[in-house]
């Protein structure tokens, strides 16, 4: 007998998976509690915090996340993408202005 490492239980020493937690004992199953993270990882709330934070860096978490439809992430994706391509050459246009406008103050 040996005790379960998640819930102290006595279990069998050659067990795999506990019968009291019902947690995997070898490494090849991913733990609750790594599920629990993952889990975390993938939730809408930090999803749209990273996509807000670091644009489309973060659509790999939109495609990870079980739960989204396919069809929901390929939208997301282009609208992402539109939307950063947007904003990049909107970016641009006011760093061109700004320039000019600098031209033309030394200009004076």
């Amino acid at each position: 007998m040996k005790k379960c490492p998640f819930c102290a239980e006595d279990i069998q020493y050659d067990a795999i998976k506990c019968k009291h937690c019902g947690e995997f004992l070898d490494e090849l199953h991913p733990t609750k509690l790594c599920r629990r993270k993952i889990a975390m990882v993938l939730s809408k709330s930090l999803i749209i915090i990273a996509l807000l934070s670091v644009g489309p860096l973060a659509l790999p978490l939109i495609w990870w996340r079980p739960q989204t439809s396919r069809a929901w992430k390929i939208g997301l994706t282009i609208v992402i993408l539109v939307l950063s391509w947007i904003l990049f050459q909107t970016t641009m246009e006011s760093i061109r202005t700004i320039k000019e406008y600098y031209k033309l103050i030394e200009g004076l």
